[in-house]
């Protein structure tokens, strides 16, 4: 019984490393998303703001 275990623990211990990638991906794919959401609600405000700072350049 206690080889059974110790080679679970060996074996959720291995499983462990793919799952933190897959969750840093997960993660790194939510923050773009976030990321792509803001500049598209916001994108044309920050263009006109730029825009009229141009226009009132000399």
């Amino acid at each position: 019984m206690t080889h059974f275990m110790q080679a679970l623990w060996l074996r959720l211990q291995t499983k462990e490393q793919g799952a933190t990638a897959v969750e840093y991906g997960l993660l790194v794919a939510l923050i773009a998303a976030v990321i792509v959401v803001v500049v598209a609600l916001l994108g044309t405000t920050i263009r006109d703001a730029f825009q009229t700072v141009v226009d009132n350049l000399p």
